[in-house]
């Protein structure tokens, strides 16, 4: 229970930290939400015209964040792992992508270069796995509990269900058939006087 809670505050953290990132310079001041997504898949790459909210880098770290609130919620280290590796994976992306226009990526002590928004990204993406991997997950509901096992037959059913046959006498010595009923197993004879009338005499 506290690896869960303590996962998805972690995981909490890194989706809020990839939704924030947009909103702050990547590279030479322009913000991430001025990237179209689109072009990271297109030939001609990432071009200098701006972009929409929803069409912008946003929009895929807004999806993360989706299916890493849905993992905290259904306490599925899965989701939440998959939504960490899509956000740096994006990021990732975008620098390759980036690299190619201006053909290198740096820090410049001016401010210029890579911004903080990338930092956040990345950060977002770790902090997203990491808290998967706290998480422990959802328990089976048919784990096994230490200490107890499950009679294979609560009521003897193997025993009951075999044949009874007659074995031989427990003493080792087999009683003679004399016709007469077995006083161990019916009791003793009654005497003369409580016979019925239909015996013989």
């Amino acid at each position: 229970m506290v690896r869960n809670v303590l996962g998805a505050v972690i995981a909490a953290a890194g989706a809020a930290g990839a939704l924030w990132s947009p909103f702050h310079g990547w590279y030479d001041g322009r913000r991430g939400r001025d990237y179209r997504v689109v072009e990271l898949f297109t030939p001609s790459g990432i071009s200098g015209h701006g972009s929409g909210l929803l069409s912008s880098l946003f929009l895929a770290f807004l999806g993360a964040a989706a299916v890493a609130l849905a993992g905290i919620v259904l306490r599925s280290r899965l989701l939440v792992a998959g939504a960490g590796a899509v956000v740096p994976g994006f990021t990732i992306l975008w620098m390759v992508r980036q690299g190619q226009v201006h053909g290198s990526l740096a820090v410049e002590s001016d401010g210029t270069g890579l911004g903080l928004g990338v930092a956040l990204a990345l950060a977002g993406g770790v902090l997203l796995l990491l808290g998967a991997v706290v998480m422990r997950g959802r328990r089976g509901r048919g784990r096994h509990v230490r200490g107890y096992s499950q009679p294979s037959s609560p009521y003897g059913t193997a025993a009951r269900d075999e044949p009874d046959v007659p074995g031989p006498d427990p003493g080792g010595t087999e009683v003679p058939d004399t016709g007469e009923p077995d006083e161990r197993a019916h009791g003793p004879k009654p005497p003369s006087w409580q016979r019925t009338s239909d015996e013989r005499w």
